[in-house]
């Protein structure tokens, strides 16, 4: 990256931090819409910085909350997310090359859908959700987390369904990204797709990353966290809308 392209990714990370610590997700979500938007990087290697700096932010809000993680629910999860990571990471290795559009139509709906996600909140379920709700979830954040890096959404609104206490989800949650995130990074690590010298850059904003997480704590704007998912929400759909609709104009021009 260029020093303009590299100052750029390092204001989405931060914004992208500072979003996710008042939101409870979406840092995958808008580094990788700014990414497709801007081009700073390819979308696989923008995936894996996005890995490296989630692993990096999980474990540092694990390092007391470990303790408060639903094993079961956790071990349910992973049964079929890691599995499912690597046909995601097997299906962005397959668009990558020669169908780009189709893979920023495909970010570009996992965008829409999780904005929409993100405008509501989950309705709290009277029990718990079969083991098998767990599964279904897992695989679908899999495949997304495999993909994009992005395995939050599906599991976000089935943890926060669950009649469980919120440090309970938020703990359980993390560790399932820790674990998504290393595996991924050693699947891209064993594959011997790592990104060029250049792209490494983006890992100076780890410091940025841990640096607005802690603002966000000390200092949140001065508005209700519902006003900031919205705000989120809008941002999201239309990075959405922008990362979709050329790729679908320009799909259905080759089609014809």
């Amino acid at each position: 990256m260029s020093l303009a392209e590299l100052v750029g990714f390092l204001v989405l990370t931060g914004a992208a931090a500072y979003a996710q610590t008042l939101t409870g997700f979406a840092f995958g979500l808008i580094t990788m819409a700014g990414v497709g938007l801007t081009g700073l990087l390819s979308l696989a290697d923008a995936a894996m910085i996005v890995s490296i700096l989630s692993m990096v932010n999980s474990m540092q809000m694990l390092w007391k909350g470990w303790r408060d993680v639903a094993w079961r629910e956790f071990w349910l999860v992973m049964a079929t997310s890691v599995p499912l990571l690597f046909i995601g990471y097997w299906l962005l290795q397959g668009l990558a090359g020669s169908r780009a559009d189709l893979l920023r139509l495909i970010l570009g709906f996992i965008i829409i859908v999780s904005s929409l996600q993100l405008a509501r909140k989950p309705q709290p379920l009277a029990k718990r959700s079969s083991d098998r709700s767990f599964l279904f979830f897992g695989a679908i954040g899999g495949v997304m987390g495999g993909m994009f890096s992005t395995a939050g959404p599906p599991l976000v609104y089935h943890f926060y369904r669950q009649p469980m206490s919120l440090v309970v989800v938020r703990e359980t949650l993390v560790t399932v990204f820790a674990v998504n995130a290393v595996v991924r990074i050693g699947l891209v690590t064993a594959s011997g797709d790592l990104p060029s010298g250049s792209t490494w850059s983006g890992l100076f904003a780890i410091p940025i990353v841990i640096g607005m997480t802690h603002a966000a704590r000390r200092w949140p704007p001065p508005f209700s966290p519902a006003t900031m998912r919205h705000i989120v929400f809008v941002l999201l759909f239309l990075s959405g809308v922008s990362l979709g609709l050329p790729a679908v104009l320009h799909l259905s021009g080759g089609l014809r």
